[in-house]
């Protein structure tokens, strides 16, 4: 940090935490007995080598020399706008918002409004610092806690001055049990819940609980519950016409179980009724029950292309469409020409697919802000019990086509 007085912005040194978990493995003996606990050996580094060492970040860097500036009386009223202290500092607008995020939080600088510059607070008025939240984290799948919006809205979070708190299991792994994930949750003590892609039961239970909880996706539609996602039915509507343009009739959606029971969510149900309009049948080979397992999913595979293929897929997630791919490759069925495959999302995971995956898009920004800006209200003691979705559209690739003429 410059001198005081002095005009020179800082040099920024972009540290990462140097992850050194590999050397402890190396260096104890103990440790090199197979099979090792990674995670163990983890928490031995930190505690042995990260504790010491105290690697500020970029935007922790520029939010301490923000804060001297205007201790040194540099800034007062209105700070500069975010993009020249960004020039000043040569650091990306990101992390001088970091930066500034953490002095509201302090009470150091209050929010200008939509398009205005942030206000330093004057020492006399003692600016009053919001806590910290403890916002927990209930996964749908442990395997999620991979999915780039999470991690995205994690980083956000933390960014904002909040604490992560994942819990402990999923809901697959309560296998679904309501009553054993609420006694989790009672003993799991948070500020705010956000729950992603919740059951119906389970998203009545936290709309009928005094903590402040928000839906990530799930089956919350009328409940007096905030939640944000995509707005994926005229997306779903979209691909189900152009299958059956296509000459599909044997449309199968495989889903996860809190979007198909007890009975199909409004999404589900909307595409079986756009089916049934078309004059084609629909019951339970279109929205097949399974154990939702790698094995499971295998076993329902086997079963539907045994004895009346599909002709379309609709695959819930991407890892479960790379799983079905492996199978069809398996089995030597051809897509597009046996079988069209569609994805509702577009993950990494699907970039270097070609032909492309024809897939349902949206913009994963706008859902991670909502989050944290409902955060946010929970902090300041107002949060709202809104529901806002943001658009998604159909994207065709190449992984469509016209429907088999014979059976394989």
């Amino acid at each position: 940090m410059p001198r005081k007085g002095s005009s020179a912005p800082p040099k920024f040194v972009k540290n990462r935490h140097f992850h050194c978990w590999r050397n402890v493995l190396n260096a104890n003996p103990a440790y090199q007995r197979f099979p090792v606990d990674i995670q163990h050996a983890k928490r031995i580094a930190y505690a042995s080598f990260m504790q010491p060492i105290r690697l500020f970040s970029v935007s922790e860097q520029t939010e301490e020399h923000l804060r001297k500036g205007i201790q040194e009386g540099r800034w007062s009223g209105r700070l500069p706008g975010v993009v020249k202290l960004a020039e000043e500092f040569d650091v990306s607008t990101g992390v001088v918002r970091a930066a500034l995020r953490r002095l509201e939080l302090e009470g150091v600088v209050t929010p200008g409004g939509l398009g205005r510059c942030r206000r330093v607070v004057p020492p006399e008025q003692g600016g009053t610092p919001l806590r910290s939240l403890r916002v927990g984290l209930l996964l749908h799948d442990a395997i999620n806690d991979c999915d780039p919006v999470l991690w995205e809205l994690q980083r956000d979070l933390e960014s904002a001055g909040h604490f992560i708190s994942v819990a402990k299991k999923s809901q697959i792994q309560h296998g679904y049990k309501v009553s054993s994930i609420v006694r989790m949750v009672e003993e799991t003590s948070v500020d705010a819940w956000i729950v992603c892609a919740g059951s119906r039961e389970l998203l009545e239970w936290f709309a009928a609980q005094s903590i402040p909880s928000m839906a990530l996706f799930g089956r919350s539609g009328g409940l007096d519950l905030a939640r944000t996602g995509p707005d994926k039915i005229p997306a779903y509507l979209d691909a189900t016409r152009q299958l059956i343009a296509l000459g599909h009739r044997r449309i199968v959606m495989i889903t996860l179980a809190g979007r198909r029971k007890p009975v199909p969510g409004t999404l589900e149900q909307k595409v079986l009724d756009e089916i049934r309009a078309h004059g084609i049948g629909t019951g339970p080979y279109n929205l097949p029950d399974w154990e939702e397992t790698p094995e499971g999913f295998n076993a329902l595979l086997e079963n539907l292309f045994r004895t009346t293929p599909p002709t379309a897929l609709i695959i819930d997630e991407s890892q479960k469409l790379i799983a079905a791919m492996q199978f069809l490759a398996r089995h030597h069925i051809d897509v597009p020409g046996q079988v069209s495959l569609v994805s509702p999302d577009f993950d990494k995971e699907l970039a270097w697919c070609y032909p492309s995956i024809a897939h349902m898009e949206w913009n994963s920004g706008q859902i991670v802000r909502r989050v944290v800006r409902w955060v946010a209200a929970v902090r300041k003691g107002n949060p709202d019990r809104a529901n806002i979705k943001f658009p998604a559209v159909f994207v065709p690739g190449g992984s469509i086509g016209p429907a088999p003429t014979t059976r394989r």
